[in-house]
């Protein structure tokens, strides 16, 4: 058995995952990343996106937005805004998101409304997250 590395994805709500896994890649500003056991230790921002985490042949994804990751001691741990298994994501609703996100999205840059531009922006990013952490849940 390879090593594996703990995983904790933390929210103000409470703990969503805690376990040990083989992989997990993660969505930073700087761009996505990808963990294994023993990395070296760092710090990164977490913006709106999808976390997968393998474990063997299983596949699990969250989707994640905004917050932090720090990795240390063989353990990464992930403070974020909030956090959804794919499997608890309703479709239908995140689809119907996306479509309004979209429509906010074409108003607002019709009104030149950089506020509500980029509110409509993090709607759409959390809407396809949602989508996409579905589809592997």
């Amino acid at each position: 058995m390879a090593q594996q590395i703990h995983l904790e994805v933390v929210t103000p709500a409470g703990a969503v995952v805690s376990e040990d896994v083989d992989i997990v890649n993660a969505p930073g500003y700087g761009g996505d990343f990808g963990v294994l056991a023993n990395h070296a230790p760092f710090l990164s921002t977490i913006k709106i996106g999808l976390l997968t985490y393998e474990q063997g042949n299983d596949r699990k994804s969250l989707m994640i937005s905004g917050g932090f990751s720090e990795v240390s001691n063989n353990k990464i741990t992930f403070l974020v805004e909030s956090a959804e298994t794919g499997s608890d994501i309703d479709v239908d609703r995140a689809m119907k998101a996306k479509e309004r996100a979209e429509k906010r999205l074409a108003q607002a840059a019709a009104h030149d409304d950089a506020f509500n531009q980029i509110r409509a922006e993090a709607a759409l990013q959390r809407a396809l997250a949602r989508i996409k952490a579905s589809k592997i849940a």
